[in-house]
């Protein structure tokens, strides 16, 4: 893959769940060492649009290409569907998805979590994973937590525990759901931190978020998403300083001075 080849490229997508059209349309770009954020109001289709993307839903008109391999799909609207399970488990693989909830198993150590999916679903050996995982905690600073359990950690550090386990599959791109919006201020920081770290690296990721600031700073390229639309896009320094339409200028006025 070139340096400014895609990652991720989304056009003309369409999601509905029943008579309710969540997307209506929509296209979007990652390229390799991008930070794309999603922002807009709660049901604007952000977080559907990350799912989609992952695979996890399933969008009834639209292509997905991932590393300029498009998903094949059977049928058509509703019954439309991935056609190739192998292509499916090859793309999620190299698509880490870090959701609002920290989603770590109760039972398991935190090293455990982390190590979990590199040995089940890669089957890659142990005496391999097992220093990848105390390293990437260490990269989110909770090195010191590898063997304690979810509920002994406040939620700041379960959701760094989460990025460590996404980044551990040595994915080509991270998904970031709503990552820091279940957390106190104080918490949220810490993880804000941790992926400002992560778009310093160069790592291809694509934001869904509430935290303008976050948005603002970290980001090559921002969408506002309304009503299922790319309502306007471009690089943050000119949306959050100059925006071209009416209600990004709402919405903006709105969140920033909440």
């Amino acid at each position: 893959m070139t340096d400014n080849a895609p990652v991720i490229e989304i056009r003309d997508l369409h999601k509905s769940y029943g008579q309710l059209e969540v997307l209506k349309g929509v296209d979007i770009t990652a390229r390799k060492g991008d930070v794309v954020s999603l922002i807009g109001s709660s049901g604007s289709g952000k977080s559907t649009l990350l799912r989609c993307a992952n695979l996890l839903e399933d969008s009834q008109q639209g292509d997905i290409v991932f590393c300029g391999e498009p998903v094949s799909w059977k049928g058509a609207g509703t019954n439309r569907h991935p056609s190739d399970r192998k292509q499916i488990m090859r793309i999620r693989t190299n698509l880490s998805m870090v959701f609002q909830q920290f989603n770590l198993w109760a039972h398991m150590t935190i090293l455990q979590n982390v190590m979990e999916a590199p040995l089940t679903v890669l089957g890659r050996d142990r005496a391999e994973v097992e220093p990848a995982a105390r390293a990437y905690l260490e990269k989110v600073g909770i090195g010191d937590k590898a063997d304690v359990y979810p509920a002994q950690l406040s939620g700041g550090q379960q959701q760094r525990a989460a990025i460590a386990r996404a980044l551990c599959m040595e994915p080509k791109a991270l998904l970031f759901d709503e990552p820091t919006s279940a957390l106190d201020p104080e918490l949220e920081q810490e993880v804000v931190r941790v992926i400002q770290a992560l778009a310093e690296e160069g790592r291809t990721m694509i934001l869904v978020t509430h935290d303008m600031t976050m948005a603002r700073d970290v980001s090559d390229h921002v969408a506002f998403l309304h009503q299922g639309r790319i309502e306007e896009q471009g690089a943050p320094a000119r949306l959050f300083t100059d925006p071209e339409t009416d209600r990004l200028r709402g919405f903006l006025s709105s969140t920033l001075a909440a």
